[in-house]
């Protein structure tokens, strides 16, 4: 890979505040004024915005503050355009719905995040008519047989939740290109690390709430992708992003985008303490999954997608073998050891972790549990960067001993 989205990042934020502080302004208003009253109607005829004069309408529609972190997202993922949303689910379910009809097919991976398992085996059929078949991804010949006329997206993880299979973005866009249809990247585990749109993806998703956010304070979203796409999720009338209103507040735009400069430092960070802590793992012949392990089935591919410095990422699995012992194992690492705490979510600065079968993939059958590969016994770490590597890898240790792993 020859982009490098910490340089691309670095070239378009020089937006000062407007008083000239060295960072932007929050621009707190709901709704905008014009100076000659032709103005407006230009704007909602969508013949003026924030690119055609610099005009603004109403807070739900563009936020300067709002559309210049969705300047500094495009620049990350290399896309031409992207607008941040109230929560990473927003963004995918406007991106979906945007582009799909009542009676439209969508194939997605068989491992995604539950919620977003949930949106589209249960919600959408239900309340849009809109079908899913689930593959595994990695299996690039089920994954053409499940495409239909009718299918309009190919959904997956650049790196899957929580079981790390790493999608082939390549041969994916081919598959979904040949069959006229779009792909979607949830990128929310790899940014800086994977640039989805650099491989063929039509539109790239985040939950900026975990490692873009980094510090678990603030739930947000963001859809990068062309120009043409964004805005039609923000037109006045057929827009899934102005009209279904998953607004992002404009302050939670402005402390987001402070993180945003640090990120490739803190992703470097996670990976390294992840690539040690599955080596040692490893070498103590745990059940460990982890990309950066060379026995990890997409570890090749994984380094062939990279973008160079980064790593593989800070999120690695443990089957423990049951759920009593995941539980068993989670409660020592917390109550006696404070080496992270059992949460949902991931990309804190500290170590978060959880059973993913009795929580974020709750929202999945015991059926599809089984076909994603999703153990019960199997605990998702997020890595954290706190204290030093060798005084949180004793603390594991010593907790993998009391509960009879090592």
């Amino acid at each position: 890979m020859t982009f490098d989205p910490q340089r691309s990042l670095a070239q378009v934020r020089h937006e000062f505040g407007e008083h000239g502080g060295v960072n932007m302004s929050i621009e707190a208003s709901t709704t905008f004024t014009v100076l000659d009253a032709e103005v407006m109607p230009e704007i909602f005829q969508g013949q003026r915005g924030p690119d055609q004069g610099g005009c603004y309408l109403y807070g739900r529609h563009f936020n300067p503050t709002v559309y210049v972190l969705g300047r500094y997202l495009a620049a990350l993922e290399g896309t031409e355009a992207a607008y941040c949303t109230a929560s990473g689910l927003s963004a995918i379910a406007a991106a979906i719905i945007q582009l799909c009809e009542p009676g439209d097919h969508i194939v997605s991976g068989d491992t995604i995040y539950g919620g977003t398992h949930a949106l589209l085996k249960e919600f959408l059929p239900a309340k849009n008519g809109i079908e899913t078949t689930f593959v595994n991804i990695a299996d690039h010949e089920a994954l053409a047989g499940a495409m239909r006329k009718n299918t309009k997206v190919i959904f997956c993880e650049s790196l899957a939740n929580p079981t790390l299979v790493v999608a082939d973005i390549p041969t994916i866009a081919e598959i979904a290109h040949a069959n006229g249809s779009q792909l979607i990247v949830d990128n929310t585990f790899t940014p800086m690390l994977i640039s989805p749109a650099q491989l063929g993806a039509d539109v790239v998703v985040h939950s900026m709430t975990k490692f873009l956010g980094g510090a678990s304070d603030h739930i947000a979203g963001t859809v990068c992708a062309s120009q043409k796409f964004i805005m039609s999720m923000m037109d006045l009338h057929m827009g899934a992003l102005m009209l279904l209103g998953p607004t992002m507040d404009p302050s939670v735009a402005a402390a987001l985008s402070l993180r945003l400069p640090h990120l490739g430092l803190r992703m470097a960070e996670h990976s390294r303490r992840a690539q040690a802590f599955a080596e040692r793992m490893a070498e103590r012949n745990l059940n460990v999954v982890y990309p950066g392990l060379p026995d990890h089935p997409g570890h090749d591919l994984f380094r062939t997608l990279a973008n160079e410095g980064y790593g593989f990422g800070g999120v690695f699995a443990l089957d423990t073998g049951s759920r009593d012992k995941a539980f068993e194992l989670m409660d020592e690492l917390q109550n006696t050891h404070r080496f992270g705490f059992q949460a949902v979510s991931l990309g804190y600065f500290d170590t978060l972790m959880s059973c993913s079968a009795s929580s974020t993939s709750s929202e999945m059958s015991e059926e599809d549990l089984e076909a994603a590969g999703i153990k019960p016994g199997l605990v998702r770490i997020s890595i954290g960067y706190t204290g030093t590597l060798e005084q949180r890898w004793a603390q594991f240790a010593e907790a993998l001993g009391k509960v009879a792993l090592l």
